[in-house]
């Protein structure tokens, strides 16, 4: 069993940063692939970040050069930092994370942070 914990969303003016923690219970953190995904009202959740246990990462198009995906396993946390944000990123933002055998996965999620681009 996983619990995901996610922190720091909130309001912030265009252009502006915040950074996101997940923090993750349970044994196997460092071996796990570690995503952060949005969903904006009215629209489906997409994939914003994703960090493998290596440290490779992958972002979506609309956030590419400007949010970065990172972990730490000593901490079980996983972050993501965002800059130059824009009203469009308004959503609320969820870790997800997979377990089990790779041909039946079972996703998990946290409970999700808000975050608000708004002058």
């Amino acid at each position: 069993q996983v619990q995901l914990v996610e922190s720091g969303g909130g309001l912030v003016q265009p252009g502006g940063s915040l950074r996101l923690s997940c923090v993750a219970s349970g044994s196997g953190f460092s071996i796990n692939d570690m995503n952060w995904y949005r969903q904006a009202p009215g629209k489906q959740r997409e994939l914003v970040a994703a960090i493998t246990s290596g440290g490779r990462t992958n972002y979506g198009d609309s956030v590419k050069g400007r949010f970065t995906i990172s972990r730490d396993n000593a901490k079980n946390t996983v972050y993501l930092q965002m800059n130059s944000l824009k009203p469009e990123d308004t959503a609320v933002y969820y870790c997800n994370t997979q377990r089990g055998a790779w041909w039946s996965p079972v996703d998990y999620w946290g409970q999700g942070t808000q975050v608000t681009v708004s002058s």
